[in-house]
């Protein structure tokens, strides 16, 4: 092993050492924040008006960031820079970055004068540009804003510019030494420095200077350059220094060809050079030039005036024929305008929903006051103590945030809930302990005087007119005030739970008011169930505008059972229809797939067609459920499942949240829940997994929960009347020739009618149930149903069946019916004729 290899290896475990030291993890450490601020800053200015107000709500994941290092980023730009010292927080980032070198022991920049420097001008350039801005934007700071303002009053604009100009520059002169007799002088040391360096460059005889003099000057005036000069040099390597020869080299200047024969003799025998034609030889290497021989042979290569031609390669068009066309389609007839058809239609107005007045948060400091002594002063009677409280009012109930003593277990508090409630007098409270991502826990007390939130202030609000989310579902107001909105696309189903009369209804019809105000009837379509038959039919106005049905449907809306089975079945080959297009386009959801036929590259003849979201409404799960059962929880499981990508969206409501009508199958496809009041702490659980909706006031109070915490709203309250103006502001406007037609379904069950029994047309499960029938030896509909997990109607549609055929007598009223097979083997031969 060379020495070489033992170094590098005895090296090695004192690098290890190196990078295992704290110094490098904070030097880097520090590194990096420099860069984030640096990054996040300069986000920050380019989108400062619409991401300040998002720098206090961190954890609020309905609000999007577009600053490079998302909310982070807004905050770190709102305290830096808003709050504080404007642009000058660069200044910051650069010190950061110095400390960092200098913890690697990087000796980059020299630590205190940097931070001398960086001081000054933290604190010159706030107040420079808040002279310059007047206080308008963030690059003062509120720091600059305030000093130049205070230097106005003061000493006026005038002197605030004098300040400002003397500042900068005595910091000039006393930093760079800028007296008249320094420059003076400095110039002085310039001029004499590059005289001493070109009189050393130059031989020390007066004839070679004068010679050389002559050289220059008829090399100015030279016309012919030789391309290459072979140099032949005597050298003693110990006396003469390369760069001396280099040197020497450099300021030889060609001739012109006459001067060049007078002069050849002369010029040689001064610098020994040979001049005569003579093959060139490469440059050596320095090793060969200081070697022990006593002449080197040197070749330069001149500076030649060749014409110098440079061609770029053209752009290869790797397009292929698909592409081209779509562009010259493009080209020729722009992109294409799915609202093209409906070109005037006009978006609803927001004046067609009732103002309700003042809707602005009244404050009973005598009610704060009061809960909040009892609640201090029970928790303090059960031995918890308090160590501090905050209240957040919101429009029904408000919050009291509070943070226990240390050694106080939060079960201790979640316990005394009920004594909470008692004590305040309160129609039901509800406890979060803890509150996530704090380290409080929220009792939560409705108000006695509530506010009222109207569709008309969320819908007008900025958020929601602002807003680009693909679905966008406006709820109402937070616990702290603030607009709710959720992209039902993004959710991608809704699951909603209520009590009769809790604002169930209220809250279905603020979710198509939202989307109504934002999507044009091109984009949009609603496939509507109401087996109450009342709630949703406001909305059959605008059926050649948003509302989709089967091709032999006579209404939109739909409120018989059969026509709820046909209905999501076919939306089921809606949606493996929808799933073929995207695979033939290649695409993965439904707005890549619009985009792509926008831009004409997917062509029409090949069944391509602009595809609108679909979103399923049904009113009254339970009663489907009940009337039936597998045949329609099927269909909706897999739509859950699957239909999301291909724009398909479901809002299941029910009133009823017991598990055999929201079952596990359901509830694993429908990960957002709305719960508005319930009955019963069970109920809560079904719906949300957690107790809490059985302690709401009802009148639109809800739960809303995605996936991660649970958030108490107050949901927007929209009146029949107000959905009556808005459906008939758009039912009015000219609209498709007929509703969405959504694929034609037959169903494969179809039962023959009683006494005309065809063994070619009976149920897929007809033998089965007749084997239950003849081994228990009860004719009963309602068994079948439990047995064979069906749905009433196809349960009797059976049973007719089985009448027809002679297994069972007719009706007998509330009586079971009678069978007319005794056993099973008599069964089985019976069957057997009816194949023959």
């Amino acid at each position: 092993m060379d020495k070489n290899t033992q170094k590098k290896q005895q090296e090695l475990p004192e690098k290890g050492k190196f990078l295992s030291k704290p110094r490098v993890f904070f030097g880097l450490t520090f590194i990096l924040f420099s860069v984030v601020l640096t990054f996040s800053f300069v986000s920050y200015l380019m989108n400062w008006k619409a991401d300040q107000s998002q720098a206090g709500t961190m954890l609020d994941k309905s609000i999007k960031s577009s600053n490079l290092f998302g909310k982070l980023g807004d905050w770190l730009g709102n305290i830096f820079i808003f709050e504080s010292i404007g642009v000058a927080s660069f200044i910051i980032a650069f010190l950061f970055l110095v400390f960092g070198t200098i913890i690697l022991k990087k000796k980059m920049f020299k630590p205190w004068k940097t931070v001398g420097h960086s001081l000054f001008f933290i604190c010159w350039l706030p107040i420079l540009f808040g002279a310059i801005t007047k206080g308008q934007g963030v690059l003062s700071g509120v720091y600059g804003y305030q000093i130049m303002d205070s230097l106005n009053a003061i000493i006026g604009s005038y002197g605030l510019w004098l300040v400002l100009i003397s500042s900068i520059a005595l910091y000039f002169i006393l930093e760079f030494n800028l007296r008249p007799s320094s420059i003076k002088s400095k110039l002085n040391d310039i001029n004499e420095n590059t005289i001493g360096r070109v009189k050393s460059m130059l031989p020390n005889s007066d004839e070679n200077f004068d010679a050389d003099e002559e050289l220059i000057e008829e090399a100015e005036n030279a016309e012919i350059k030789p391309s290459r000069i072979t140099v032949t040099e005597n050298v003693k390597p110990a006396k003469v220094e390369r760069e001396a020869v280099d040197t020497e080299v450099e300021k030889i200047i060609t001739p012109n060809k006459t001067s060049f024969e007078e002069d050849k003799n002369d010029f040689s025998q001064q610098l020994h050079v040979d001049l005569s034609p003579k093959p060139s030889v490469p440059m050596p290497s320095p090793e060969q030039a200081f070697d022990s021989k006593p002449s080197t042979t040197t070749t330069l290569t001149a500076e030649d005036d060749i014409k110098f031609k440079v061609e770029v390669a053209p752009v290869i068009d790797i397009l292929d024929d698909s592409d081209r066309k779509s562009q010259e389609l493009v080209e020729k007839h722009g992109l294409y305008d799915h609202k093209l058809d409906l070109a005037n239609f006009q978006m609803p107005t927001v004046d067609l929903l009732k103002d309700y007045g003042n809707e602005e948060i009244s404050i009973n400091k005598e009610e704060l006051e009061e809960n909040k002594n009892k609640i201090v002063g029970l928790l303090k009677n059960f031995n918890v103590g308090i160590a501090e409280i905050k209240a957040t009012i919101g429009p029904t109930v408000t919050l009291y945030e509070i943070v226990p003593e240390a050694g106080i277990r939060v079960a201790a508090i979640k316990k005394l809930q009920d004594d909470i409630a008692l004590n305040l007098s309160a129609l039901g409270i509800r406890i979060i302990a803890p509150m996530p991502g704090k380290g409080t826990i929220g009792i939560e007390v409705p108000r006695k005087n509530p506010t009222m939130v109207s569709m008309r202030s969320v819908i007008a609000s900025q958020k929601f007119q602002n807003t680009d989310m693909d679905l966008p579902v406006v709820f109402g107001k937070t616990i702290s005030n603030e607009i709710f909105m959720a992209d039902l696309s993004k959710m991608p189903h809704l699951l909603m739970a209520g009590a009769t009369g809790q604002g169930k209804s209220v809250g279905i019809n603020a979710i198509l008011t939202s989307l109504l105000y934002k999507k044009h009837p091109s984009e949009l379509k609603f496939v509507m169930v109401d087996p109450k038959k009342v709630e949703l039919s406001l909305y059959s106005k605008i059926e050649r505008h948003y509302l989709a049905k089967l091709p032999d449907a006579e209404e939109a809306i739909i409120t018989d059972t059969n026509k709820v089975i046909n209905t999501l079945n076919s939306l089921c080959i809606e949606m493996d229809t929808r799933y073929d297009l995207l695979k033939n386009a290649f695409c993965k959801n439904l707005k890549e797939y619009n985009k792509k036929f926008s831009e004409r590259k997917l062509n029409p003849e090949n069944g391509h067609r602009y595809l609108p979201y679909i979103v399923l409404v049904v009113d009254e799960f339970a009663d489907l459920i009940m009337t039936a059962g597998k045949e329609v929880e099927l269909p909706i499981a897999r739509l859950a499942q699957l239909a999301r990508a291909v724009g398909i969206h479901l809002i299941v409501a029910t009133q009823r949240p017991s598990v055999n009508v929201i079952t596990g199958m359901i509830k694993a496809n429908f990960p957002a829940r709305a719960a508005f009041r319930v009955i019963s702490s069970v109920d809560s659980r079904t719906i949300l997994d957690s107790p809490g909706a059985d302690q709401l006031i009802g009148k639109g109070d809800m739960l809303y929960f995605n996936g991660n915490e649970i958030l108490r709203l107050q949901c927007a309250f929209v009146d029949t009347p107000e959905v009556e103006r808005l459906a008939e502001y758009i039912g009015e406007q000219k609209g498709y020739a007929s509703a969405f037609i959504l694929p034609e379904y037959v169903s494969e069950d179809s039962s023959s009618t009683v006494g005309a029994f065809d063994p070619n047309e009976k149920d897929a499960l007809f033998e089965e149930a007749a084997r239950i029938i003849v081994s228990t030896q009860q004719g009963s509909t309602s068994m079948l149903q439990r047995q064979l997990k069906l749905g009433y109607n196809r349960a009797g549609r059976i049973m007719d069946q089985l009448e027809a055929s002679g297994i069972v007598g007719g009706f007998n009223g509330a009586k079971a019916r009678e069978v007319l097979i005794s056993d099973l083997h008599s069964l089985e031969q019976f069957l057997d004729d009816l194949k023959g």
